[in-house]
């Protein structure tokens, strides 16, 4: 290209500008992905606000995709609710596991036994204190007991919170500490009592007490419990 300069002509590049392109990033969810997605957004929700704040635009909003999106993974705000509970569930389960493995395997059945069912009393207590989101939204959506040993809601050692419950009084039974004959729902006055306890604790009159005395109630709950069965 020329221009001309008193007369004088002179030669000059010519450079071509071109616009940049943008590229705008999409996170895009395939086969299992969205589903994945949407169940930790959901968890995420429960641990902030317990199972009223499980809802699926929400999650949707968070993950990032269009709320139609997750219809094809989740029908309703209940299926993403009960998904959530199973994973709360599981993390129940765990924590049980966790406390479990610090029994002692030395000494008599009968203690070891005994030891057995604090332990899961204790994890279960724990958990409420720690994850209170996740400990509500655990009981939130169940059906009498229909979902209660689905595999989904299993920890790793694959047993669910209630089937290790379950088994922890049947080594008491095992060790002969609980007589057969009183081990028939024996898991329900169990978990009545701890669970009350634990719902006390987190949005009842006891919320408010200190830690010394919510361990000593804690403790003297779970012996009334071993020695009432």
């Amino acid at each position: 290209m020329t221009r001309e300069v008193d007369g004088v002509h002179i030669e000059t590049e010519h450079q071509m500008v071109t616009p940049r392109k943008t590229t705008l990033k999409r996170s895009t969810y395939r086969h299992g992905d969205l589903h994945n997605a949407l169940v930790q957004a959901g968890i995420e929700l429960a641990r902030g606000g317990g199972p009223d704040a499980v809802v699926l635009r929400e999650a949707t909003r968070q993950v990032g995709v269009a709320p139609n999106a997750a219809y094809r993974h989740f029908a309703d705000r209940r299926a993403l609710l009960l998904a959530v509970c199973a994973v709360a569930q599981a993390k129940l389960a765990e924590a049980m596991e966790a406390e479990l493995a610090k029994v002692p395997s030395e000494g008599s059945r009968s203690d070891i036994a005994q030891a057995t069912l604090r332990a899961v009393g204790t994890a279960y207590l724990a958990f409420a204190k720690k994850e209170p989101g996740l400990f509500r939204t655990a009981f939130s959506v169940h059906e009498d007991l229909q979902r209660a040993t689905t595999p989904d809601m299993a920890g790793p050692g694959g047993l669910t919170p209630f089937q290790i419950l379950g088994a922890a009084l049947d080594k008491l039974v095992d060790a002969g500490v609980l007589p057969p004959e009183r081990r028939p729902g024996a898991e329900f006055l169990a978990w009545s009592a701890v669970h009350g306890l634990a719902m006390l604790l987190l949005d009842g009159p006891l919320r408010s007490i200190d830690t010394d005395l919510t361990q000593a109630i804690s403790e003297r709950v779970l012996r009334m419990v071993e020695n009432g069965l």
